[in-house]
């Protein structure tokens, strides 16, 4: 499998890294990192993530930091897209059952 970026999860990633640098370089450089381990554990287990109420929609939280990865597997291209990453506290884009 392979991942593809939504271009919403593209910018919610640049997002997430400025705010994060303009405050603390090396908190964002270890948050990305979390990030990314997130992202790689999904291409070892892509159903790793909890359904969501969207069709087909998943979430992975990543361990550390708790942020919040949406995502959709698709078999006939064998993909994950991602489809957006946010911060647990910030709002969300789609509901759990």
């Amino acid at each position: 499998m392979k991942l593809r970026f939504t271009e919403r999860a593209t910018e919610n990633l640049i997002d997430i890294a400025d705010y994060l640098h303009e405050r603390n370089p090396t908190a964002a450089r270890r948050v990305r990192a979390t990030i990314y381990d997130g992202l790689q554990n999904l291409l070892l287990f892509p159903r790793a993530g909890r359904p969501q109420s969207t069709e087909g929609v998943r979430k992975f939280v990543t361990p550390r930091y708790g942020y919040l990865i949406y995502y959709l597997v698709d078999e006939a291209y064998d993909e994950i897209v991602i489809l957006a990453v946010k911060h647990p506290a910030r709002e969300r884009d789609f509901e759990d059952r």
